[in-house]
């Protein structure tokens, strides 16, 4: 059902879900009967990610505006959805947005919750497809619920200011060095300008971010004249688990 593959420390799962479809649901061509009203209204589900079986009220609106963020329950999984009239939502800043906020305040809610991200984009038909899903990924969901428990994801960028001149390599060798000390594990993240010398992602207890954001303090002490430091999070663990869900468990 997963298989593990390593990213740094960290198991990544991916669940290939098989969803058995009724004679009804592959059927091709127009609707045997004309829709009622309910059937015509869209019941499609927009995912964030999945938490302990629980209910939760976020103060937060959801892609393109939803006002209403519940959860669908299977077993002891919640997952957090709002709805959603497309299958492919567009990725607009807004919604892009809107995604992380969702799952930030999921993190933060009830003095701090574990939660497992779902990627951007992840619809599904309705509450019976997402619960099939709950259902098949459910020991990797689960795994990754224990793996993950009281971990929150805390993202440094370590950028040039103009005309600046740094030994590269040893600076990412004393700032890997320093910040893996207050971590648990880490995961590397694409150089994507010139100016980007150091960029990573931690996975640290929510317990012990007071260190973590200390050794950044010293970090920026150290660096702060030649290079910007950028420090975020904290946010829901994107880097340290993959769920996919195969386009037909959608």
């Amino acid at each position: 059902m997963y298989s593990q593959t390593y990213h740094f420390a960290v198991i990544v799962y991916r669940v290939d879900v098989v969803v058995v479809h009724t004679p009804h649901e592959r059927c091709i061509g127009p609707h045997p009967h004309p829709p009622t009203r309910s059937q015509a209204m869209s019941s499609n589900l927009y995912t964030y990610g999945v938490i302990e079986q629980d209910t939760i009220e976020i103060d937060e609106r959801g892609i393109n505006g939803a006002e209403e963020i519940r959860t669908v329950e299977y077993r002891s999984l919640s997952a957090v959805v709002s709805e959603i009239d497309e299958m492919e939502p567009e990725r607009t800043d807004e919604n892009a947005t809107a995604h992380d906020e969702v799952l930030r305040a999921i993190l933060e809610s009830d003095g701090g919750r574990t939660v497992v991200p779902m990627r951007f984009g992840m619809v599904f038909k309705n509450p019976n497809t997402l619960k099939n899903v709950l259902r098949n990924g459910r020991v990797a969901f689960r795994r990754s619920l224990n793996d993950l428990d009281g971990m929150v994801e805390l993202g440094v960028k370590l950028v040039t200011k103009d005309d600046t001149d740094v030994d590269r390599p040893a600076v990412v060798e004393d700032v890997a060095t320093r910040l893996r000390e207050a971590a648990d594990t880490e995961a590397g993240n694409d150089l994507y300008s010139d100016r980007l010398v150091f960029n990573r992602s931690y996975l640290v207890d929510r317990d012990e971010q007071g260190a973590f954001d200390e050794t950044v303090s010293e970090i920026r002490d150290a660096y702060g004249e030649q290079l910007h430091v950028q420090y975020t999070g904290p946010w829901a663990p994107y880097n340290f688990v993959d769920i996919e869900i195969s386009s037909e468990g959608r």
